[in-house]
């Protein structure tokens, strides 16, 4: 087998390995950079719950120097009448602080179990300041989805596409 078929036979088979050896991430290098969230699904009991709606918004970075930021939100926040955030009315305040988590710190892998650790420093959600969280993953192709405690204390699957991102040039 000669000439293009076989190169492409050839770059298949390759690309195949590349697929197949990318669905399980090993190191924390694996999960750097940009991701978007798809979807963060809770079970309660046999109904399940899109906890930031079905419009939901949310980024998680993973940086090469071992920190993390995540920012996830419910797709249409209202907006605040009085047009200052720190005079919210209690429906505005209740919506917003029950539509958003958000939360930093770092981050490993802990490769015999498979799990990402995150050491959140601090967090919309209080009660995780401080806190270590082991959470279950896999990573297939450019889909990360892991487990969360959930911060309304159900576990909560949370999906994520990889942002693909294009080398900028500053001015």
């Amino acid at each position: 087998m000669n000439g293009p078929f076989a190169t492409a036979v050839a770059m298949s088979s390759v690309l195949a390995c590349f697929a197949s050896s990318s669905a399980i991430a090993q190191t924390a290098k694996d999960l750097m950079g940009t991701w978007t969230l798809v979807s963060s699904v809770a079970q309660y009991g046999s109904t399940k719950v899109d906890t930031f709606g079905t419009n939901p918004s949310g980024t998680l970075v993973f940086g090469n120097d071992g920190r993390y930021a995540l920012v996830f939100m419910r797709g249409g926040l209202p907006r605040i009448g009085s047009n200052d955030r720190t005079l919210q009315t209690p429906h505005e305040s209740r919506a917003i602080g029950q539509g958003v988590i958000a939360h930093f710190g770092t981050y490993t892998v802990d490769q015999a179990d498979k799990v990402l650790v995150l050491h959140i420093e601090r967090s919309s959600f209080p009660n995780w300041n401080g806190v270590e969280q082991r959470r279950a993953f896999s990573l297939r192709g450019e889909e990360l989805t892991y487990t969360s405690p959930g911060s309304t204390g159900v576990v909560t699957e949370v999906t994520m596409s990889r942002q693909l991102t294009q080398q900028a040039t500053l001015p």
